[in-house]
């Protein structure tokens, strides 16, 4: 996919505080890119400067090779930004939040009135377009959020966490949403500290902490990480009579530790050996009371990563 963003060495300093160390990445024409990190990690900075709401210190941003401070109407222009407070007018009707917001871009006549019907019926809300926003749930607020800032038809969208405090319902249409303008050809970033989030919807992650990048790629390319795609998790009645050196005589063991009357063995990707683990174990007469296994996912590769869970 062609590059149309690129950031290079990008730094944010608050006071003595390094909120952005030397960042470097590239936005792919079409993407989904999940900004995936905890509070603090840096990722509403990023995003706010992203939009052009805050200026930073060090660095430059390019798009479609040029410095976006000289080119700075032009990619605003085609900029959509979600902002993670929302940004709506309650006493107003949603219909007449959207006009404003679309207007903004200098869209007028029949053409508004069609941008808003569409933005309205994307989010689900076009039955409600009389209505005020303080009539709505939190859902539908952000729900309608998005629709202010979709309807001028924006080829790049910038949305910081927007599916928080929402119900699941909302959070369903939202998340929907996105890949059906994703598939449409649509870039998104979307900052977000959900890890269920970026499994549904990503295409490409930049999994951020303390400012920095510390990986980024596919679902898959990250999960190549750790090099391993099962946990077994095996328990006994007593594991006494159990050496680890016997477990990782195994083909494709990893890492076998042993906790109270649980063994938990890490497996190479593609290696089937369930039944040769079993068979040790029952040679030194113990008796297994419960087996289960996990898969590799996101969680494990940021506790691996960062050595902490994403929400610690």
């Amino acid at each position: 996919m062609k590059s149309i963003i690129q950031v290079k060495d990008l730094e944010k300093y608050y006071r003595d505080r390094k909120a952005l160390d030397s960042i470097s990445f590239d936005v792919r024409e079409g993407e989904i890119l999940c900004l995936l990190g905890p509070n603090g990690a840096g990722k509403s900075t990023l995003i706010n400067i992203l939009s052009t709401v805050l200026e930073y210190d060090g660095g430059e941003i390019y798009f479609h090779g040029d410095r976006v401070e000289d080119v700075k109407k032009e990619y605003k222009g085609i900029l959509g930004i979600v902002p993670q407070d929302m940004a709506i007018y309650e006493d107003i009707s949603a219909e007449d939040n959207v006009k404003f917001f679309a207007s903004l871009y200098g869209i007028r006549g029949r053409a508004l009135n069609s941008h808003v019907e569409m933005a309205l019926n994307s989010v689900g809300l076009l039955e409600r377009k009389r209505d005020k926003p303080k009539t709505f749930s939190g859902g539908m607020k952000r729900r309608l959020n998005i629709a202010c800032a979709i309807a001028h038809s924006p080829s790049i969208i910038i949305m910081d966490e927007p599916t928080v405090g929402v119900d699941p319902q909302s959070r369903n249409h939202i998340l929907g949403n996105i890949k059906s303008m994703g598939e449409a050809g649509t870039t998104i970033i979307y900052s977000t500290h959900y890890m269920e989030e970026v499994e549904e919807i990503s295409t490409r992650i930049i999994i951020m902490d303390h400012g920095k990048i510390i990986a980024e790629g596919t679902k898959e390319e990250l999960k190549e990480i750790l090099g391993e795609k099962k946990v077994y998790y095996i328990e006994l009645d007593d594991t006494e009579k159990l050496q680890k050196d016997e477990l990782y005589m195994v083909e494709g063991v990893t890492d076998v530790e042993i906790i109270d009357h649980k063994i938990q063995v890490s497996v190479l990707r593609g290696i089937e050996n369930l039944d040769k683990l079993i068979s040790i174990i029952m040679h030194r007469g113990l008796k297994i009371n419960n087996i289960s296994s996990t898969t590799m996912n996101l969680d494990t590769v940021f506790l691996k990563l960062t050595g902490r869970n994403l929400r610690d």
